[in-house]
């Protein structure tokens, strides 16, 4: 393959930046990024995957944009080992700023090595459509001409220069049809569970009562053309030609199976007590980086404890696989958001060569996270084993679903401050108390995180829990204030014994984080008699954040009434997003309503503008639900969430009217937004509670039951 040639002085202006995007940088071939057809239809390859964020739709608008062509004439390919670039894994609100940033660079040197291709000086060309034309030119040509059925055959060294925001046709923009949505809305089965291959196996996975039972004895005799009774160990799979035979086997098998129970699950006392009782490590931020050294003994005089409980992912549709074995090599179907990553579990699991394993992405129901998506992956893998050179489905049930999926991590914000005489922070702590955040398979680990493993004859064994010290990870993100003060510590706290299985939820720990922040600024100005919006302008330096806290101020008329404020900037570098809440407390019934949400947003450069609204809008009504319904319930024999009965969320008729308005900066980078509201939804609605009715709630959820408690202590 050829490299980067020198840029000719006419061509268009190359960056003075010389480092890639990530995504790019890892997978430089051209042609693993874009190919133009014969029919004239461009494929634009990425490796983030679909998860109702509109990521294909906004990657679709950068490539447009870039090349100068009609979005309609290009076709988005999506997550498949071995043919898209490797991007590891879709999370952290970074598929814009990695993947966007390396489809647009991408894009940049195609249209630039095209037209070089037809003239010696191409900054003189312009591309309209597609159809490029020029003075110099002795006619009109296009890509099709130019490069169709083409490899480009070239590495990218370097960056090029890309197009102008000021130039721009059609980023930023309203109206932008989804990719996605009328297959959807059509219900044309575009999700995994919808998969039908001909000759397709039905597979159901029996799972123990609880994390620590293991089976004892199965005596069920299945073992027909048509049906299959798969046990090894632990791990039992119901499988049938038909979805109900496979059903009603499954159920036999739960009615037959003898489980011992080898341990209980602990908790001592409250999972907050539990939390401060067995701290594994405590680690300053230096930098905002968690560093091993010395804690200093402070002493603040306004105090306040606040917390969350485990939190589901709670997708609507239970979790779904499909995989096939032919001849040695295996085909997984997966909604896995880190296709990549799951291959190598499946490679440590199954004993193949990564290279006999190729995983296909196919959208399943959106949860923002690690739910049980790579678990069911395996299961697939492990059934298809068992009927070699035939597919086989396997479909969790919801009970499966709220069960065994990994929750996010219950947390406990200790928080503190000291004011001087003018009523300002001149002391800031923050002591946060959380659980592992991500516990995703990973390639170069000795264990294995997924369910099947641990329950097989020759069972694999989970990694050990490490804390993560690096910048804006898992427990301490966002721990950091939006806030200048003179004198902080903020302390990530690890506890490594999680009575339940904890993985990456939306926003990680931002969202407590930013809870306990931003209820704490709030009582912090009714301390120093000052109006909340005046306490935090006198702490707040940044002025991208001041200019979205006006502006939903701005948006909202104000902050009188049942109303509250949140604030951040998500990982302290992405989008900022300020958030209004105005409620109604029955005091009567303890009951909140939600009647309005306002949300004010930067995130740089506006890619599709309905496509950010709806991220920032699903995030704050999530953090909703989250606040006021959501909460794990177990005890020391299992999870008891099993369905939305015993972990209800927010429903339809409780979602408030929400007025959303983005801050566009054309000339800045793009931010990540996927999970910017959480954190600020949480704070307002907290503080708008205690606005509606003094009452001042510290532990999520907001229930009946919640508020009665904080009015009778």
């Amino acid at each position: 393959m050829r490299s980067a040639p020198a840029c000719s002085s006419r061509a268009r202006r190359v960056s003075k930046l010389s480092a890639l995007p990530s995504s790019l940088a890892r997978t430089p071939s051209l042609d693993r990024w874009i190919e133009v057809g014969i029919d004239g239809e461009i494929v634009i390859s990425t490796g983030k995957v679909e998860i109702g964020q509109g990521i294909l739709t906004a990657l679709r608008l950068i490539a447009a944009e870039e090349l100068d062509v009609e979005p309609r004439h290009i076709r988005m390919r999506t997550a498949e080992t071995g043919v898209t670039p490797d991007e590891k894994v879709t999370a952290g609100s970074m598929s814009i700023e990695d993947s966007g940033a390396a489809v647009r660079q991408a894009c940049a040197w195609a249209r630039r090595l095209m037209l070089e291709k037809v003239a010696d000086q191409p900054d003189q060309l312009e591309v309209n459509g597609g159809i490029v034309t020029g003075e110099r030119l002795n006619a009109p040509t296009s890509y099709i001409e130019i490069q169709a059925g083409k490899l480009f055959d070239y590495v990218i060294t370097e960056l090029t220069s890309e197009k102008p925001p000021a130039a721009y046709q059609l980023l930023g923009r309203d109206g932008h049809v989804r990719l996605d949505l009328e297959a959807k809305v059509r219900g044309e089965g575009v999700f995994i569970q919808d998969l039908d291959f001909p000759g397709m196996m039905h597979g159901r996975v029996l799972r123990p009562p609880s994390y620590h039972h293991r089976l004892e004895a199965l005596e069920l005799p299945v073992n027909t053309p048509r049906d299959k009774l798969l046990v090894d160990g632990s791990f039992v799979a119901a499988l049938s030609d038909d979805e109900y035979r496979a059903i009603v086997l499954v159920n036999a098998a739960r009615r037959a199976a003898v489980w011992r129970q080898e341990r209980e699950i602990t908790c001592d006392g409250t999972i907050t007590n539990h939390l401060v009782k067995h701290e594994t490590g405590a680690y300053p931020l230096v930098d905002g980086v968690p560093k091993r050294v010395r804690l200093r003994t402070l002493s603040t005089e306004i105090n306040a404890v606040y917390s969350r409980p485990y939190i589901m992912h709670g997708a609507l549709g239970p979790s779904a696989a499909a995989a096939r074995f032919d001849g040695g090599d295996l085909t997984v179907w997966s909604s896995s958001q880190g296709i990549e990553l799951i291959r190598h579990t499946l490679s440590q699991i199954l004993g193949l060569d990564s290279g006999k394993i190729r995983v296909v992405y196919v959208q399943g129901a959106g949860c923002y996270g690690h739910n049980g998506a790579d678990d069911v992956t395996v299961d697939a893998a492990l059934c298809a084993r068992a009927f070699p050179g035939r597919p086989v489905l396997v479909k969790w049930s919801r009970e499966d679903e709220h069960k065994w999926e990994p929750y996010g991590a219950a947390m406990r914000v200790g928080m503190g401050a000291n004011l001087n005489a003018a009523g300002n922070v001149c002391l800031w702590t923050h002591d946060v108390w959380s659980f592992p955040h991500s516990s995703r398979p990973m390639p170069g680990r000795e264990g294995v995180d997924v369910v099947a493993a641990w329950h097989l004859e020759e069972a694999l064994m989970s990694n050990p829990p490490r804390p993560s010290l690096s910048a804006e990870a898992g427990i301490h993100r966002n721990a950091l204030p939006i806030y200048d003060f003179p004198d902080q510590q903020v302390v990530k706290r690890f506890v490594a014994n999680s009575p339940l299985r904890s993985s990456a939820l939306r926003s990680l720990g931002a969202q407590a984080n930013v809870f306990a922040i931003e209820s704490f600024m709030d009582e912090l100005a009714l301390a120093a008699a000052t109006d909340p919006l005046a306490f935090r302008r006198r702490h707040l330096h940044d002025r991208r954040a001041r200019v979205v806290m006006d502006r939903v101020i701005e948006l909202a008329g104000g902050l009188d009434g049942p109303r509250g404020i949140g604030l951040a900037r998500y990982k302290n570098r992405q989008c900022c997003t300020a958030v209004i809440v105005e409620v109604d407390v029955n005091m009567n019934s303890a009951e909140v309503r939600v009647n309005h949400v306002w949300i004010a947003a930067d995130a740089g450069c506006v890619v599709d503008r309905d496509g950010l609204v709806n991220q920032l809008e699903g995030g704050a009504i999530q953090a909703l639900s989250w606040c006021l319904k959501e909460a794990v319930e177990f005890d020391a024999d299992g999870v008891k969430s099993v369905d939305w009965q015993s972990y209800p969320i927010l429903r339809f008729s409780e979602v408030p009217h929400v007025t959303t308005d983005i801050i566009d900066g054309p000339t800045l980078p793009s931010l990540g937004a996927g999970e910017a509201a959480q954190g600020p939804t949480s704070a307002a609605l907290a503080n708008a509670v205690f606005a509606g009715s003094g009452l001042r709630v510290r532990d999520l959820p907001i229930t009946p039951e919640r508020l009665r408690e904080v009015a009778s202590n």
